[in-house]
């Protein structure tokens, strides 16, 4: 199926805006703007926020009618902060960590280099205190956020050569967000922000050498192939990206707590679906990718490893220079990665290792 026609397709276009949801609640409906970084219709990311927007409708029985507006139909896929913190609409579904550039303690709530997991995000953010930071981080925006989807570990990134030493990233100009791109420009890459549904048309152009942008399932639409042969599986830089549902504070707070509630429940219900959509399809796309279109799929080896590692303690130390609150939050991090990694690496790491063993996969 062609790229462009896949993106323009209506699958999910008009039910997913939660105008056909039966308005029940009639005169009494709240309307739930919502904008979001994502093009309409986008294959994995974009379909987790029309359904997200929906499923809000559907469980508020009309009460919350949402109107969802796709990256540009309203306002650009990195301006849906503003719009939101002005109070224009009610809520955005992104990735925080575009917004490095307000507060660079943002990024740890999507993903950080060497960061944590799906499960380790989840259980911090909501049983380990990171949801706290959170509100005190979006507090200054006047913005409230909420789990909203995930991508687990993304793709080290499609590349036009092959990466075998740290010295290959020097002059790379790379679309990669957040502070994985930090950490590339300490090995002499550039790091370009390009909205996704802008990157195909930079990297076939040369105007970038190479992107990450999610997985396999994800990435097979994007027909980045076409411009990058080598792929790279996982990578340092989004271990577990956590997608959000921002609302406008007041807004938020003008809410029932049954209204909270459901949205509450409507955005923790599709980060669950999200991940595991994911999971189901990645092993399914990754073979497509190979066998249809010839990708050679490879590794980084340990210098590289170590080389990121390297660079990534620097950017940490950086952003928690900022200011009180980013040490905090990095701080945080850091400390219950480590107490949360060291339980999972104990008992289902030690498991699927060695099930993986046994079975060949490793």
């Amino acid at each position: 199926m062609e790229r462009r026609k896949f993106l323009k397709g209506a699958a999910l276009g008009a039910a997913a805006t939660g105008l056909a949801a039966p308005a029940i609640a009639g005169s009494h409906a709240k309307t739930m703007t919502i904008v979001s970084t994502w093009p309409r219709d986008f294959p994995g990311l974009g379909v987790s926020a029309q359904r997200l927007a929906a499923r809000i409708t559907e469980l508020s029985e009309g009460a919350i009618q949402t109107e969802y507006f796709a990256a540009g139909e309203r306002v650009g896929a990195l301006d849906v902060f503003d719009e939101v913190a002005s109070g224009n609409s009610q809520a955005y579904i992104g990735a925080d960590y575009y917004w490095t550039g307000k507060h660079p303690a943002l990024a740890y709530f999507t993903a950080v280099p060497f960061g944590m997991s799906f499960a380790e995000i989840n259980a911090w953010i909501l049983y380990g205190g990171g949801m706290d930071l959170w509100d005190k981080v979006q507090d200054q925006f006047g913005l409230k956020g909420l789990p909203a989807g995930n991508t687990g570990t993304q793709a080290g990134g499609w590349f036009n050569k092959e990466i075998e030493s740290v010295d290959d990233f020097k002059g790379l100009k790379m679309r990669i967000p957040g502070l994985g791109g930090q950490v590339l420009g300490k090995l002499g890459a550039s790091s370009i922000s390009v909205p996704g549904g802008q990157i195909y048309e930079n990297l076939v152009s040369g105007t970038i050498d190479a992107t990450e942008w999610v997985g396999p399932y994800n990435d097979y639409f994007m027909k980045f192939y076409e411009a990058a042969k080598y792929y790279y599986t996982g990578g340092m830089h989004e271990p577990g990206s956590q997608l959000s549902l921002t609302t406008n504070k007041s807004w938020w707070s003008s809410l029932s707590e049954t209204e909270q509630s459901i949205i509450t429940a409507a955005a923790l219900e599709e980060n669950s679906n999200s991940y595991f959509e994911a999971m189901a399809l990645n092993g399914q796309y990754l073979n497509r990718l190979v066998n249809e279109h010839g990708v050679e799929v490879r590794s980084f080896n340990e210098d590289v490893w170590d080389g990121m590692a390297e660079a990534a303690e620097e950017v940490f130390e950086e952003t928690a220079s900022y200011d009180a609150l980013a040490a905090e939050v990095n701080g945080a991090v850091q400390d219950k990665m480590r107490e949360i990694g060291l339980g999972i690496s104990l008992f289902e790491g030690q498991f699927v290792n060695q099930r993986n063993r046994i079975l060949g996969l490793n």
